[in-house]
């Protein structure tokens, strides 16, 4: 009995070792398919973050954000890697491995041509590019791949545990044969160990599961909670540049009516002058003008404000145009600032709109007046350099016209100098600054093929220097020709002129100031009547037509006169930059509202020595 009851526990002993071995080896097994499936919802998740981040990034441009794209990306690339080490014991995986990463290569090459697009700005290109790579089939496949390797994974993870139950269940059996011929106290002991190990086993097969639907459940919180606050960021910002849009269309048109209403004030008001010789009543009429140039001034910054496009682009002296700005400046920077020119551009000239330039600087000269806080030195600094390609930022290489703003105030940080040209980025309280000044002077400058660059450190104040190319063109073209001796002659005895404009009360006044300057005039309220008016006054040699009218616009009645008349110049008057570009008033000059009696006069001489010769000239020759 001993002997035997010593063969039992031996064979108990053997028996509960295997089943043991057995069971150690299905939970490790167990655990490596919970590790398999967790990478995969981690790779899964660590894509979805790559490309919220590029998404971020296409929306906003910051670099920081497509930094934190391609560092997610390296990060699924090794996460990748490390699903193909830990299946390399399941044959079946292999293949849907190489196919995954193959997709992520797919995946990769078409979000890297959205992220270029808006490294290299081409904000339009990589938003349409971003929507489409939402669709891509590489995205759908690496979804599908995932889910059959975790399914996989699900099945082997299945069959193992039949296995080791299977196992288990067969070294029971034994048990239960060995506990027949042994004592009641092994037969106890091994019943207690058999119900202790299917505890232990059942335990851990629940820990696993609820650790590992904890993390899921984490991951997708603060992907919701990530993905809910960008998505609130970007709607405020949209509304923002809503509001601002709808602002600038209002501005437009709010200035385009005051400048026709400016138009009759400044009109009378010199016509008023000139008719009276009483000092009393000039210096009335003076302060009345006055009132109203300044009102014209601030009409030219809102119009500047709601243009998309240059009116006029002309050749600009930059010294001078700072220098015709200093009352201006003077005014808007206060007392507490001292303000010092220097020109150094040696006569150099810029092709750029003059009020969109004026605006830049007035701009500059701002933010240096609040980087001071009111008190203090802003220096504006013309040169002339030449510069390599590439020399500063992207520029090409060639001769430059330089404009500095540089004050004496707190300067900035590195982080904040990075992104001060951002849209909507500003350091000023609220109320006080939109974000807008600094993004619209870079959009000024990259239109016009220049460049700009900051120098700035906390304490040593701050330069921005814009770099516009030159105008070759200006230096290149030929003198004027001299006036002709029958030009001259007619300006003596003035002009015959039609004058279109559909406003009576603007049409009145520029009657009244083309007469007052010893010409003749037809007044014609309908762009529609032009033809008939000219055909019936033959002597008419220029046309004087608002831009902006009901029935049909200047440049269309241009159109149509010139093919029949093509003797008769023309001058456009206009005082919105929005109602037509550049294309559409061709070569003809233009001459904005309000204007005085001496603009008006220049525009008309000028526009009389380009006119082209008349029928009889033509047909003497």
């Amino acid at each position: 009995m001993a002997l035997t009851a010593a063969a039992v526990l031996v064979a108990l002993i053997v028996t509960l070792g295997g089943a043991n071995r057995e069971r150690d080896l299905a939970l490790a097994r167990q655990r490596h398919s919970y590790d398999v499936m967790i990478l995969a919802r981690t790779l899964a998740g660590t894509i979805a973050r790559s490309e919220a981040s590029l998404g971020r990034y296409v929306i906003s441009g910051d670099k920081q954000l497509g930094q934190l794209y391609y560092d997610e990306w390296t990060l699924a690339g090794g996460q990748i890697d490390r699903l193909d080490h830990i299946t390399h014991d399941n044959s079946d995986q292999g293949p849907a491995i190489r196919q995954l990463r193959a997709a992520y290569e797919a995946r990769g090459r078409e979000l890297s041509t959205t992220a270029l697009s808006t490294t290299y700005g081409k904000n339009s290109l990589a938003y349409a590019r971003f929507y489409q790579t939402r669709k891509a089939a590489s995205l759908i496949q690496i979804n599908h791949l995932l889910d059959t390797v975790i399914a996989r994974e699900r099945a082997l993870l299945d069959e193992r545990a039949q296995v080791a139950a299977g196992s288990v269940a067969a070294s029971s059996r034994i048990a239960g044969v060995l506990a027949v011929f042994g004592i009641l106290l092994v037969l106890g002991a091994i019943v207690l160990g058999w119900v202790s190990l299917r505890a232990t086993n059942e335990r851990a097969l629940a820990q696993a599961d609820a650790e590992a639907a904890g993390e899921r459940a984490q991951e997708l919180s603060r992907a919701v909670t990530e993905a809910t606050a960008e998505l609130r960021a970007q709607e405020a910002k949209l509304r923002q540049a809503q509001k601002m849009d709808a602002v600038g269309q209002l501005t437009g048109g709010i200035a385009h009516d005051f400048n026709n209403m400016l138009a009759v004030v400044l009109g009378g008001l010199e016509l008023a002058r000139r008719s009276t010789t009483l000092a009393a009543t000039r210096r009335h009429i003076d302060n009345a003008t006055e009132g109203a140039n300044r009102a014209a001034a601030l009409t030219r910054r809102l119009l500047a404000f709601s243009r998309e496009e240059s009116l006029k682009p002309e050749p600009i002296a930059a010294f001078a145009l700072i220098a015709a700005m200093s009352d201006l400046l003077d005014r808007t920077l206060g007392d507490g600032i001292t303000l010092v020119t220097r020109d150094g551009a040696d006569g150099w000239r810029v092709r750029a709109d003059r009020v969109q330039l004026e605006n830049v600087v007035l701009n500059l000269a701002v933010n240096a007046r609040d980087a001071v806080n009111g008190r203090g030195t802003i220096t504006i600094a013309t040169d002339a350099v030449t510069l390599g390609a590439e020399a500063v930022g992207r520029c090409a290489a060639g001769d430059y016209v330089t404009v500095a703003v540089a004050d004496d105030g707190c300067g900035m940080t590195p982080e904040v100098a990075e992104r001060v040209f951002e849209p909507f980025f500003t350091t000023k309280e609220a109320g006080r600054g939109t974000g807008l000044g600094l993004s619209q002077i870079f959009a000024f400058v990259k239109a016009h093929g220049g460049e700009i660059g900051i120098d700035t450190a906390p304490g040593r104040g701050t330069t921005v220097t814009l770099y516009l190319p030159r105008d070759v063109a200006a230096v290149e073209s030929p003198a004027a020709e001299p006036v002709a001796d029958a030009v001259a002659a007619d300006d003596a005895d003035g002009h015959d002129i039609l004058v279109v404009e559909d406003d009576p009360r603007v049409l009145t006044a520029t009657v009244g100031a083309l007469e007052e300057l010893g010409h003749r005039t037809v007044p014609c309220p309908d762009p529609l009547d032009a033809p008939d008016l000219l055909a019936r006054h033959p002597q008419v040699s220029l046309v004087v037509s608002d831009v902006l009218m009901p029935r049909q616009t200047g440049p269309e009645m241009v159109a149509g006169l010139l093919p029949r008349f093509p003797h008769v110049a023309v001058l456009f008057v206009t005082g919105f930059a929005g109602e037509a570009n550049a294309a559409e008033f061709g070569d003809h000059a233009v001459l904005r509202k309000p204007f005085t009696l001496a603009a008006l006069d220049r525009a008309v001489a000028d526009t009389m020595r380009r006119r082209p010769p008349p029928p009889a000239q033509i047909a003497a020759e």
